[in-house]
């Protein structure tokens, strides 16, 4: 589907350093999650519109909701990738297209449960965009009484159809996303990683920018932007086949490093072509199970592995301190800014104003930095940068030190540490990749907005609001965070040595 030419690879090594063999999986990759955040994106508006017709106080319960089917649907996604008539690249493409096909059967559902009138009301919400969730909840005094409705007003079959888009689109980011990055991490190396994966990431950047100015655009397609992001994610499955394993026709291609990995590889592969039973002991055993219980193998693999409880202790902090800035975020302009158009205005501005930088960064300083720093270096910047962002929202509760706090945190967050994250896994087996890594994303990821959202509501209700103090009492958590980073990626750099002097002797 994308042509592999020396062109092509012209403009890419004018960002990256690349080797000719790594070309169709770097820009097949990158497609995939332009694509993957393109109709995320797309759909985003129309979900939070569903949300506004649902009634804002119906919100929490939403949140709720958005755990409970991670917890069951993250399992059933490691099934797939397990079932044993089904190549990993298969399963990418599978997953990929069963989303697709469920945003055509939400559009039929949209479209069959939407009466006359909420017709009208859509017209009116689609416009306003709204940016976040949280926003509603402090402009609810605001909100004209029609915004929040009862399941009387528009029907239960209206309810139902708006409550699981809402759950759905959450989930499919997080699934399309995590099966992705699996499947890349499966496919390169750690060395590719710190070269590769700012590359990669950009292409979701600059999808969510597309994503967003379109349905920015075409707001008045209304629930036919559900057909627009279903053909978005046809196309991502479509790019994600590109997603494999190339070997170097040249082996003068590769570092030293590099070419006594291949002779591994090569070594490897004859074993497995003469012996099939010459595989791991964690695979035959996986494969030897029943099917069903597959769906536990994420959690087991984490419960059994030191190195991924500390990947999902990283992670689980990551969305703590995460979600606590978004709070803030919202808790400290709405205080600042008065008017509800000005938020939105403010809100419109911060992100846009974050996305070219992150941009700008993953396509140019990205696979540099990884390189001169290290991995460990790399995931404590961001919890660096959070302590410090902290600090700063205690001494000066505005929006324009949020507005700099914020636009620091993602910056560093996207053109650093979550390459240097997805890194982490290049290291662990290949079930650990499709099985523990899509629990850690997905179910440790909700877990720990949860966990933050409580936390807030505890710290707001008991200091009364006072963002300073706030603050402060969070950095505890972020401190705990910085240390958690240094020593997880102390442990993966003696995994990483190891996994290359055993590659060396052999």
């Amino acid at each position: 589907m994308i042509a592999n030419s020396s062109l092509v690879e012209w403009i890419v090594s004018l960002f990256v350093t690349l080797q000719p063999h790594e070309t169709s999986c770097l820009i097949h990759s990158a497609s995939s999650f332009f694509f993957i955040l393109s109709a995320y994106f797309v759909v985003l508006p129309l979900r939070d519109e569903g949300a506004i017709s649902l009634g804002l106080e119906n919100l929490p319960s939403l949140f709720v909701g958005s755990l409970i089917l991670t917890l069951v649907a993250a399992p059933v996604s490691s099934l797939v990738f397990a079932l044993p008539n089904l190549s990993k690249q298969k399963a990418l493409v599978f997953i990929h297209r069963f989303f697709s096909l469920s945003l055509v059967t939400f559009f039929i559902l949209w479209l069959s449960s939407t009466s006359v009138s909420s017709h009208s009301e859509v017209k009116e919400l689609i416009p306003m965009n709204v940016t976040t969730k949280l926003e509603l909840k402090f402009t609810v005094n605001q909100t004209a009484p029609h915004d929040s409705v009862s399941i009387k007003s528009y029907g239960l079959y209206y309810f139902v159809v708006r409550t699981g888009f809402f759950l759905w689109v959450a989930l499919l980011n997080l699934i399309t996303i995590s099966s992705t990055w699996a499947r890349i991490t499966d496919v390169m190396d750690n060395e590719s990683g710190l070269r590769l994966f700012g590359f990669i990431g950009a292409g979701a950047t600059l999808g969510q920018l597309c994503g967003s100015l379109f349905a920015t655009a075409m707001a008045w397609f209304g629930p036919y932007l559900l057909v627009v992001a279903a053909l978005l994610l046809e196309f991502a499955a479509q790019t994600s086949k590109g997603i494999k394993k190339e070997i170097p026709n040249h082996v003068e291609e590769l570092s030293p490093l590099r070419k006594a990995d291949t002779s591994h590889h090569c070594e490897t592969n004859e074993e497995n072509v003469t012996s099939p039973n010459a595989s791991s002991p964690r695979t035959s055993t996986t494969m030897g199970k029943p099917q069903f219980w597959a769906i536990f193998d994420g959690p087991r693999l984490i419960l059994s592995s030191s190195y991924l409880m500390k990947v999902a202790l990283f992670l689980w902090l990551s969305a703590i301190v995460s979600s606590f800035f978004y709070f803030q975020k919202i808790t400290v302009v709405a205080s600042s800014v008065a008017s509800p158009v000005d938020r939105r205005r403010t809100f419109a501005q911060i992100n846009s104003l974050i996305a070219f930088f992150i941009l700008g960064g993953q396509f140019t300083v990205t696979g540099r930095i990884l390189t001169l720093v290290g991995v460990t270096t790399a995931i404590c910047s961001t919890p660096s940068v959070g302590f410090i962002n902290l600090i700063a929202l205690a001494v000066w509760p505005s929006w324009i030190t949020v507005a700099i706090s914020e636009t620091l945190r993602k910056v560093v967050t996207y053109v650093v540490t979550r390459p240097a994250r997805e890194i982490l896994f290049t290291v662990v087996s290949q079930d650990e990749k499709y099985k523990a890594k899509v629990c850690i994303d997905v179910i440790v990821q909700r877990l720990g907005d949860a966990t933050s959202a409580a936390i807030y509501k505890l710290f707001f209700t008991t200091l009364n609001g006072n963002t300073s103090a706030i603050s402060l009492y969070a950095l505890p958590v972020c401190f705990l965070w910085i240390v958690v980073a240094f020593y997880l990626g102390r442990h993966y750099a003696e995994i990483s040595m190891s996994k290359r002097l055993s590659k060396t002797q052999n």
